[in-house]
């Protein structure tokens, strides 16, 4: 599936905004990105709000709790796992009243939870060892989360009375792929997980996120260089990464580009700062490196607004107040002038 579903010319965001206030948040995201708003996330409130912790809140028969290294697999929910799930709620208020206050409902709403490999990396098993290294307690997360996902999404539909799309967030695929994680000693590391391991299990969460919802699905790795082919070939609907991936970029990457938004998928690109800039960007600064990429690789101009959305490079949570402001506008006019460059562009 890659029909969209967000009107021409829509711009969201990637998820985390700073501060600690989910009302404000809410507002300022239905006030600056009225035709894809999305679940804003506010890791500054500490334990739980972050996406690990905010992710472990949606489990179903699963809890997890806090220990020095992070977060380790326990046997009953705790106080922190409450936390997650009592902030979440909190969270889903704000987003109900920010909609009734705008008096209007979003073409398509957005949430986001970490993708199965950065849960299993990030969660530790009873022991210390990652969830990711045993393979049936990686499954068992994994089905835990596509149960959590369908209450979640049934829920945050009746709160917006908009249709929903899941963004699953690996930030730790590369990493995964690779072999960088350490063991829990700090003096090795865990075995690289193969390619078509690591497909299949994106193409599970993928194939079950879209019967959930019935709508595409979005893939976001923020990692230098995302594995845009794993990510296509495992089902992702669209793709979302920092545009400044593309800086030194070499030729494969390029083409790696050029084959999945060729072959159909939409493209979410980053493009404006997470933090203030030295001088401020104009609109024709963060809009560039996008018609650039359309021109480098032999696209009309015109995909960008059929198959691209632009959002900020990455999430917004070190950025000020200001800041988040001006890069959401700048964001929201980056997508009008997908569809209406304009003149001298």
């Amino acid at each position: 599936m890659s029909e969209r579903i967000w009107p021409v010319g829509a711009a969201t965001a990637i998820g985390s905004m700073p501060g600690n206030d989910p009302a404000e948040a809410a507002a300022v995201v239905f006030g600056e990105l009225p035709d894809f708003p999305h679940l804003p996330e506010l890791p500054a409130r500490g334990v739980g709000a972050d996406m690990l912790g905010r992710t472990a809140a949606l489990l179903v028969d699963l809890a997890v709790d806090v220990v020095p290294s992070g977060y380790r697999v326990a046997s009953r929910p705790g106080h922190e796992h409450r936390r997650a799930v009592d902030l979440l709620r909190w969270d889903l208020d704000a987003v109900q009243e920010a909609r009734e206050k705008a008096g209007v409902t979003p073409p398509v709403f957005k949430v986001q939870v970490a993708g199965p490999w950065t849960l299993g990396a990030g969660l530790e098993l009873p022991r210390g060892h990652r969830v990711l290294t045993d393979h049936g307690a990686l499954r068992d997360f994994t089905s835990s989360l596509l149960d959590g996902l369908t209450e979640h999404v049934a829920e945050v539909q009746a709160r917006t009375g908009a249709p929903v799309v899941v963004q699953f967030d690996e930030p730790s695929l590369p990493t995964v792929l690779a072999g960088g994680l350490s063991t829990p000693s700090g003096y090795g590391n865990v075995p690289a997980v193969p390619a078509p391991e690591a497909r299949q299990l994106l193409a599970t969460v993928i194939d079950g996120a879209r019967r959930i919802t019935g709508q595409p699905v979005i893939l976001h790795c923020c990692a230098a260089q995302p594995p845009l082919g794993l990510l296509r070939e495992a089902g992702a609907d669209a793709l979302a990464f920092d545009l400044a991936a593309l800086d030194g970029a070499s030729a494969a990457f390029l083409d790696e580009i050029g084959e999945v938004w060729d072959g159909g998928a939409t493209l979410f690109l980053g493009a404006v700062p997470t933090t203030a800039p030295g001088a401020p960007p104009s609109l024709k600064d963060v809009g560039e490196p996008a018609f650039r990429l359309a021109d480098r690789l032999g696209f009309n101009r015109s995909v960008l607004a059929e198959r691209a959305v632009p959002t900020p490079a990455c999430g917004l949570a070190g950025a000020t107040p200001e800041w988040m402001r001006r890069a959401l506008a700048l964001t929201r006019d980056l997508g009008k002038a997908f569809v209406e460059p304009p003149e001298g562009w």
